[in-house]
């Protein structure tokens, strides 16, 4: 029988050249390049994120060098580049420009540095399963003080230190992310497992406080999946990369660590015992992205086993991938005992009222929103709100609906749907076939339940939230909202408008979003007109407020608005402001069964 020999590592190395031009070096050397000429090719999107990125736009040059002397290197598609036959080491040099603020990219200025290997690194087409290390190399001596937070396996890196790291192949070796600079840390255990914390942007955030709740949630969720003692958690370490700025919000999960990026404001102060709505934003973030550790990372559609990073993988699974992440991330606080049950059922109600707010979930589907996430999701534009609708915001609340209807009818849980997901597909590999959600729940609900998945997963009905949280001891609300900064999930404070405009508009009275069929859509007005008088008036949000405090809505209003730089008229009749904002109250007179129910779903702590 023949020896299987075990291929010579790609070998990477990456330096900070120069942080003010915001240049990355970035080398791949291959011992033994493909004798016809070896290729290399460079992702075009990363996984958790799906949007084609053209991560080689970043490309700034590329070069090619062997033992013989320079190597002609020439690219032959938008992310494919091919070296001319040589005797090995063949070594490829690149610059990168990196200077995007967000969990996808790359970052590099004088303050840190920050990359995802699916953006930075060349792979050497017949080498994706080969072994890799990279050598991590520090910036100049003006920055000495940098240290280096990632879970690549270190090869002889110390801890938190710049140096050689290693990778069992390619696709590991893109999904530890790597951030570099002046962080702070903490350090706490999860079901047998270390867990630490690196902030960059917050010195004196409260890490102390957060290592302390993220304790509780990371247990938790280790805890839904038959974890600890049974079985540990999917990882030996895991990171929260945190990056604290003025403003931004946002997420990317990794097999053992991911990158968030939040405003300084959600995260604890010294001294503040409360979790206040900030804080809370920042928790439920954290859950989300902790959660796809097992939901999405290793319970995976099939159209992602494997990745092909190269062209789009379609799936109609994201509502559940993106929306029962959504459900979990705020219910695993409520569950862990971090906030009360009133407290979640607020946060339902803001999601309710997301959802309800945009006439696009009447237009489109979930399974369709996540087919479409490629050309849809990420490109957003002033209609989206009447074509389309979240995956993430509606996949949740159909995953609560979900959730509630296995309860009801026999129950089974969703919580028993996401340990048959583990157990079937996350342990052992296997991709989720685009019906297998489906056939689990039909399975545990022991009848079929391909009429609830027709009408709210494929279909474009509402969940009857209202009906089946009537069975577990909470009364859905609907009124009308205050005012723009309404998010709903708590009864009104003071009056609601009468009337509506049907047009979300900015504090400067330009149109952002102009809702199909309502009042200004009829009246011809269009997202990114300026209205500047009414009835021959100046135009002003009090005044505007005013008018919609009615009485009445068949009176029509003279309009005037630019448009670019033309001035134009349009007669408006308000309607009667919807009915849309949601909030969720505790049924207090509700029965023994049921608020023992109630308690079974939001998990009373012990």
């Amino acid at each position: 029988m023949p020896s299987q020999t075990t291929p010579a590592p790609t070998q990477y190395h990456i330096v900070p050249i120069d942080p003010h031009a915001h240049l990355y070096e970035v080398s791949v050397t291959v011992v033994d390049p493909d004798p016809a000429g070896q290729h290399f090719w460079l992702p075009a999107w990363i996984p958790g994120s799906y949007l084609i990125r053209e991560f080689a736009r970043h490309f700034v040059s590329v070069r090619a060098e062997a033992e013989s002397g320079e190597i002609t290197i020439t690219k032959e598609a938008k992310d494919v580049w091919r070296a001319a036959p040589c005797f090995g080491p063949l070594v490829v040099v690149a610059q990168v420009y990196a200077y995007d603020l967000s969990v996808r990219t790359a970052y590099l200025d004088g303050t840190r540095g920050y990359f995802n290997g699916a953006s930075v690194f060349l792979c050497p087409t017949g080498r994706e399963q080969a072994p890799c290390t990279v050598d991590i190399a520090a910036p100049d001596r003006a920055f000495g003080d940098w240290r280096v937070a990632t879970t690549l396996p270190s090869l002889d890196a110390p801890p938190y230190s710049f140096g050689r790291y290693r990778a069992a192949n390619y696709d590991e070796l893109i999904d530890h992310p790597v951030e570099t600079g002046t962080f702070t840390t903490a350090t706490f255990m999860a079901g047998g497992a270390r867990h630490d914390i690196a902030v960059t942007g917050a010195p004196h955030a409260d890490l102390p406080r957060m290592a302390q709740d993220l304790t509780r949630i990371c247990r938790w969720q280790i805890e839904l999946f038959g974890g600890a003692p049974d079985t540990p958690p999917p990882f030996d370490r895991y990171l929260f990369q945190v990056m604290a700025v003025g403003d931004g919000h946002g997420g990317l999960e990794h097999r053992a660590s991911t990158s968030l990026l939040c405003k300084r404001d959600e995260l604890p102060r010294p001294g503040v015992e409360e979790i206040t709505d900030d804080y809370l934003e920042f928790l439920g973030l954290a859950s989300h992205e902790y959660f796809h550790a097992w939901n999405v990372k290793r319970i995976k559609p099939e159209a992602f086993a494997p990745y092909n990073l190269a062209h789009e993988s379609y799936t109609r699974q994201l509502w559940a991938f993106e929306g029962i992440t959504s459900y979990y991330d705020d219910l695993a606080l409520v569950r862990c005992g971090l906030i009360t049950p009133q407290r979640y059922l607020q946060w339902v109600g803001r999601t309710v009222t997301t959802v309800l707010r945009g006439p696009g979930r009447l237009a489109q589907s979930v399974a369709e929103s996540s087919f479409d996430a490629w050309i849809k999701f990420y490109r957003q534009d002033e209609n989206t709100v009447n074509a389309g609708v979240s995956y993430y915001a509606k996949g949740s609340l159909v995953a609560l609906a979900l959730d509630l209807t296995l309860r009801s009818q026999g129950g089974a849980t969703l919580d028993d749907l996401m340990r048959a997901l583990w157990i079937r597909h996350g342990h052992p590999g296997v991709g989720v076939p685009e019906d297998g959600i489906e056939k689990i729940a039909t399975e545990l609900a022991g009848h079929d339940l391909g009429d609830f998945f027709t009408r709210y997963v494929f279909g474009i009905e509402d969940v009857p939230l209202a009906r089946l949280l009537a069975d577990f001891g909470v009364t859905m609300h609907l009124r009308a909202p205050t005012g723009p900064k309404d998010r709903g999930g708590k009864a009104a404070n003071g009056d609601t408008p009468k009337l509506t405009l049907g047009a979300r508009i900015a504090p400067d009275l330009k149109l952002t979003h102009v809702f199909r069929g309502g009042p200004a859509g009829r009246a011809g007005l269009s997202a990114g007109d300026t209205v500047v008088a009414i009835d021959g008036l100046k135009a002003s949000g009090e005044r505007l407020a005013s008018l919609l405090q009615g009485p009445d809505s068949a009176k029509s209003h003279a309009v005037h608005a630019f448009r670019r730089d033309e001035l134009r008229t349009f007669q408006v009749e308000f309607d009667m402001a919807p009915q849309d904002t949601a909030y969720l109250t505790l049924d207090e007179n509700a029965s023994a069964a049921v608020a023992a129910r109630r308690d079974a779903w939001l998990g009373t702590p012990k």
